[in-house]
């Protein structure tokens, strides 16, 4: 199955929209990857420009959280070693993973974008949860 195909039939259960551009996520759980006290998550990303400028991504933060609290803040230039240029209508999809040493949590972020005039924008991610499939989830 070639990538193209496994996003088109990709389901984006959380979502998010800044100033016209809109993210969404799907975390899968990657069973055969992990280990004990090794939990590994692919997270699949569509960004699609529904504004009427042109943006460009920059740089990205993520802080993902693990089940008990400790926080990891990674940032960098681009994503997945790409700084895509969207023009208005267009869509950038990618995916990464993530790994957790326990089995459930939660990852949050934004990217920096820039216009051709050289305005910043922060285009938020949605939060979205990493849940073993074996763990009860409580919602506070």
């Amino acid at each position: 199955m070639e990538a193209q195909e496994i996003f088109e039939d990709m389901v984006y259960p959380y979502a998010a929209s800044t100033s016209g551009v809109d993210v969404a996520v799907n975390p899968v759980f990657l069973e055969d990857e992990s280990e004990e006290n090794q939990f590994i998550w692919a997270y699949f990303l569509r960004i699609a420009n529904n504004s009427n400028k042109q943006v460009q991504l920059i740089d990205r933060h993520w802080r993902i959280t693990n089940a008990l609290g400790t926080t990891e803040d990674v940032t960098g230039p681009g994503v997945v070693g790409e700084k895509p240029i969207l023009n208005p209508g267009d869509t950038f999809e990618y995916n990464s993973y993530t790994v957790l040493d326990t089995p459930s949590g939660i990852m949050q972020g934004d990217y920096g974008m820039m216009t051709p005039e050289g305005k910043d924008l922060k285009v938020l991610v949605p939060t979205f949860s990493l849940d073993h499939p074996d763990t009860i989830v409580s919602i506070n």
